[in-house]
């Protein structure tokens, strides 16, 4: 997945300005009904000792957005009003997921900002359909990832009975609770809900932020209402040739990648953890450790299953490295593993709120686009990937699973192609897990006119506003007066990626707090 920057960029970047013409031949998208009519919301004070200055609201919306008689559902907004006399209009952020909650990112992106940029912009914060605040929230199972869970690689049958019955159990929880809701629980849905959002804001046109499974939400949102964007960013972008099941096959073998860069980079630091200086020794005694925890789990609630858990944010964010490597070297070297539970609760244990955003994230998923029924597929595939990628193989398949069990008939993914948009500007790092590299540029050359700003040997997932000005200098022009970079290249500008942190006993880290917020906010898995 890596690229070498000169090929990426081509010749020397500059900026342009926006387009604004529209081709002749501008695809169109599928047929969106009639957006709802919603009452203009009615903003209170909710702001906290971070964000002084956030408001919250509600909207009204159709369950099914086809039928004018549905009932209606309730969606949580948040907002940081514009104060600058130049007003460019709401600046809807999304974290994710699907089922991230975003309104405490509508607070974060208005002070990650320049101010001068923000302050031209209200910030939107909304909790999509199903999730946090919004009304109904779903749980269809409480507690579904208590610990400690069966083993994750399906060594014998007993073990592959075991998860295949939480997956369906899963499944038919969430039939049970929510036969009414889930047929309405699908991208396609969250977009006219973000429509509805638009129209009751009073704004003809939305300005767009999106990180993650947030990239897919707007790109399908701006194929459904080319007309209605103003401006389109998407940072760290899905592929939206593989919704769903064969993107996350694809993240089994990049987060394989990610987790030996961070063994690699444990062995670099011998001199903290003293797990050797060969990445290949670490790895060796990563597995033991993890054999080890599936025999006799530590303090009973870490075993080989929630010790994935544990590492895979990793995957996501380097900040979190000095912090595992710390647990791994207690639990190896000192038969200690107090800090290895400690890494858990931090990084691995799912809450409630963990709930409802699995319980969204499945409900979308499993309801966006067709997945195999016969779970001999599923056996196939994902013992071929383990053979290659182990890491996060079969804990990615289980977290998936409940989609061969699920009760809705599934949508098509949207084909996001478009001609009919203003510049959009998107940023992608190359060694992304999550989102690999090759997501970005698909959706580079989707989207006519857009632009792809890459983080040269990145690994991180949401790269801006995570303290790499570089990238921050492409959005703040962009958010600023619609200028974006072009180069001759794949990518049209480049920027270096920021050090690999240092080990916590050297006091130093080299992600930043704002780093660290950030991705506490996107979460994992999305």
């Amino acid at each position: 997945m890596k690229k070498h920057a000169a090929a990426l960029c081509g010749a020397a970047v500059v900026l342009a300005g926006m387009i604004t013409s529209v081709p002749a031949d501008a695809s169109t998208g599928p047929a969106a009904p009639p957006t709802a009519r919603t009452a203009k919301p009615v903003w209170k004070k909710c702001g906290t000792s971070a964000y002084p200055t956030l408001q919250c609201a509600s909207v009204k919306v159709p369950l099914d957005h086809t039928n004018p008689y549905s009932e209606r559902i309730t969606l949580a907004l948040s907002r940081v009003p514009h104060t600058a006399k130049k007003y460019q209009g709401p600046l809807l952020v999304n974290p994710g997921g699907p089922g991230g909650s975003g309104l405490t990112l509508a607070g974060f992106v208005a002070s990650a900002l320049p101010t001068s940029v923000a302050a031209q912009y209200d910030v939107i914060g909304f909790d999509p359909r199903g999730v946090g605040k919004s009304k109904p929230a779903l749980d269809c199972e409480p507690g579904h990832f208590k610990p400690v869970r069966p083993d994750t690689v399906p060594g014998t049958r007993a073990i592959e009975r075991a998860n295949l019955l939480r997956a369906r159990n899963f499944a038919e929880a969430c039939a049970k609770k929510y036969e009414n809701l889930l047929p309405y629980l699908d991208t396609v849905s969250a977009v006219r809900d973000m429509d509805a959002i638009r129209a009751a804001l009073g704004a003809k046109k939305i300005n767009y932020f999106g990180y993650s499974y947030g990239t897919y939400l707007g790109a399908v949102y701006a194929k459904l209402y080319p007309q209605r964007v103003r401006r389109l960013v998407l940072d760290s972008i899905v592929d939206p040739t593989g919704v769903w099941y064969d993107d996350n096959i694809s993240q089994d073998y990049a987060f394989n990648d990610r987790h030996l860069a961070f063994l690699a980079w444990v062995a670099k630091n011998d001199a903290a953890y003293k797990l050797g200086t060969d990445p290949a020794e670490v790895e060796t005694k990563w597995y033991a450790m993890r054999a080890a925890l599936a025999k006799d789990p530590a303090q009973k609630k870490v075993g080989a299953s929630e010790l994935e858990d544990t590492f895979i944010p990793g995957g996501y964010y380097n900040g979190y490295w000095p912090y595992l490597a710390e647990a791994f070297a207690s639990y190896v070297n000192d038969k200690n593993s107090d800090a290895l539970v400690e890494a858990y609760d931090n990084f691995g244990a799912v809450d409630a709120s963990g709930d409802n955003g699995y319980s969204v994230y499945t409900a979308v998923q499993c309801r966006d686009a067709s997945w195999p029924r016969d779970w001999s597929q599923w056996r196939e595939d994902n013992w071929a990937v383990y053979d290659k990628a182990p890491f996060m193989a079969w804990n990615n398949a289980w977290y998936n699973a409940p989609c061969a069990f699920w009760s809705t008939d599934s949508l098509r993914p949207v084909d996001i192609s478009n001609r009919r948009l203003p510049p959009a500007l998107l940023f992608q790092a190359t060694d992304d897990a999550a989102t690999p590299y090759e997501g970005g540029v698909t959706v580079h050359h989707q989207l006519r006119g857009s632009s792809l700003v890459v983080e040269q040997g990145g690994g991180n997932h949401g790269i801006t506003l995570s303290g790499n000005a570089c990238l921050d200098k492409y959005l703040a022009a962009y958010l600023t007066d619609g200028k974006v970079p072009r180069g001759s290249g794949e990518a049209d500008a480049v920027c270096k990626a920021l050090p690999d942190p240092k080990p916590l006993a050297k006091k130093a880290m080299s992600s930043s707090t704002q780093g660290a917020t950030l991705h506490g906010l996107l979460g994992y898995r999305g």
